[in-house]
């Protein structure tokens, strides 16, 4: 079918892991590959499968109090590279950069932080920048990625999987990049909400 694209590469990085054992299994039951971070590379390595640290394809440990953990030309190369271009091919191939086909992640917990009454430093240093990066990437770049970008899109991404194993339309790609789309509209606007009010705006 015209539009379809085979995953192998998944990029996972999630705050809520709850329900995510079953995608997990049978991504790699498809032949997945993953690659993650910290929590969830610990999650997934604990399920028996392997999974390659950002750190190890970056060659950067995470910095900054784990501020700076996605942000890096080989994460962002794989998820942006268009694969119908050969230029971006050569590139990614010189560069080592391998093609990041999914991209799970969902956003630190700004809203309830704000809602529990924390201190505006616990709720600035819940103001995620990786995640909304990664989001906006791979849903801008939908023609070749999947992207579910909070745990409310998990069980879609898994009666796709389990209707057509790791294969995905391009239908099904546009429509999890607008569902992250919306999600990255109302992080947004429930931050300026804070601002705004910490202003008396």
């Amino acid at each position: 079918m015209a539009g379809t694209k085979k995953i192998k590469n998944a990029l996972v990085s999630v705050f809520h892991k709850d329900n995510l054992d079953e995608i997990i299994k049978k991504l790699h039951s498809e032949g997945v590959n993953f690659i993650s971070t910290g929590g969830t590379q610990s999650f997934i390595e604990g399920l028996g499968i392997p999974c390659q640290a950002v750190e190890s394809l970056t060659g950067y440990p995470s910095i900054l109090g784990g501020r700076v953990k996605t942000l890096h030309p080989k994460i962002f190369g794989g998820i942006l590279g268009r694969r119908e271009l050969e230029g971006d091919r050569e590139q990614m191939a010189k560069y080592e950069i391998p093609e990041i086909d999914l991209v799970i992640v969902d956003l630190y917990p700004f809203e309830a932080t704000v809602a529990s009454g924390a201190s505006e430093q616990d709720i600035i240093e819940k103001i995620d920048i990786g995640g909304i990066s990664l989001i906006r990437a791979a849903a801008k770049n939908f023609k070749d990625v999947v992207i579910v970008a909070s745990k409310e899109q998990y069980q879609p991404l898994l009666d796709v999987l389990n209707a057509d194993g790791a294969e995905t339309t391009l239908e099904k790609r546009k429509w999890f990049a607008e569902k992250a789309f919306g999600v990255s509209s109302h992080y947004d606007t429930a931050i300026n909400a804070y601002f705004k009010k910490s202003l008396g705006e």
